[in-house]
């Protein structure tokens, strides 16, 4: 029995489960980020993330830490390329972006991630793009231009874009570059051990910037909002979301688990109704639409 066949079998309560709350997980961090905007600034919930990320995965981490540490001082440089656009970069420009953008444009945009690898593989991977799958990105783009131009078509003429759409464009960009970054890591360097070298280096690097957002007078209020919000972001979408979804590949296998991702914008665009009071329009069901249709075009060339 191959292991597709066999993930299917036995996929049960607990398959459905680890592979339907990460991505509710995950749209649930674009929420609270934008809820609380106003009780924690984008450096303090990012560094608190991490932070506390770190703290839980530490304990299950730490053998394969110890385990792979001469590969680390090794491959440092390499460590960090894949490290600073997936973990750094990407939660932090997210975090930037929702305090100026709706959560239900962020969501809509991280449906453009599939693509983004499509093209950034070709373009510094060395993998081939055939003619169908460039078709699907032509598609897809057309999707993340309605998004970011709310429909509205002049704004191209007159170069008015939505500076949070555009931050949160740029860290999709980023994720993709940390995927396909992946790649060249070795599959015997543990991924939890990777996931705790890049949360430590990400509270590094972010330090400075923590430093000047307090100068600025922007500080984490210490409310029961902006608590409830720097734990859930510290342990729901970075540790329980990630453990789940690791189950899910290894019950249901990558290729399924990932198009379970897609359920991100679905679950997000509902949350965001009841939690945040957004309003969704006709753009961005068109917008997805369009990004969903060619992400479907491209895979079939793929295949």
């Amino acid at each position: 029995m191959s292991e597709a066949t066999e993930g299917r079998a036995r996929l049960g309560l607990e398959g459905i489960a680890a592979l339907a709350l990460p991505p509710l997980f995950w749209a649930g961090n674009f929420i609270v980020a934008r809820a609380a905007r106003g009780e924690v600034p984008p450096m303090a919930l990012s560094c608190v993330r991490w932070g506390l990320a770190l703290l839980c995965m530490l304990p299950f981490a730490w053998p394969y830490l110890k385990r792979d540490a001469a590969w680390y001082r090794e491959n440092w440089k390499l460590v960090a390329l894949v490290g600073i656009p997936g973990v750094t970069g990407f939660n932090t420009l997210v975090y930037v972006g929702l305090q100026y953008t709706t959560a239900t444009n962020g969501m809509l945009l991280n449906s453009t991630i599939p693509v983004l690898i499509l093209v950034l593989g070709a373009l510094f991977w060395g993998r081939k793009m055939r003619a169908l799958q460039a078709f699907g990105l032509l598609v897809s783009t057309f999707g993340v231009a309605v998004i970011i131009l709310h429909g509205e078509w002049q704004r191209l003429v007159t170069l008015e874009f939505s500076r949070g759409d555009l931050i949160i464009f740029v860290a999709m960009i980023c994720w993709a570059l940390y995927t396909l970054g992946l790649t060249r890591i070795p599959a015997s360097v543990n991924r939890l051990g990777l996931l705790a070298v890049h949360s430590a280096m990400t509270l590094v690097l972010l330090a400075p910037f923590l430093g000047l957002e307090i100068a600025a007078g922007r500080v984490p209020s210490f409310s029961g909002a902006g608590i409830a919000a720097m734990l859930y972001v510290g342990v729901v979408p970075s540790v329980l979301a990630t453990l789940l979804y690791m189950r899910a590949v290894s019950i249901a296998g990558p290729a399924r688990a990932g198009q379970f991702i897609h359920l991100l914008p679905v679950y997000g665009a509902v949350l965001s109704t009841l939690f945040l009071g957004e309003e969704l329009h006709l753009y961005h069901a068109v917008g997805f639409g369009a990004i969903l249709a060619g992400i479907v075009i491209a895979g079939r060339a793929g295949r």
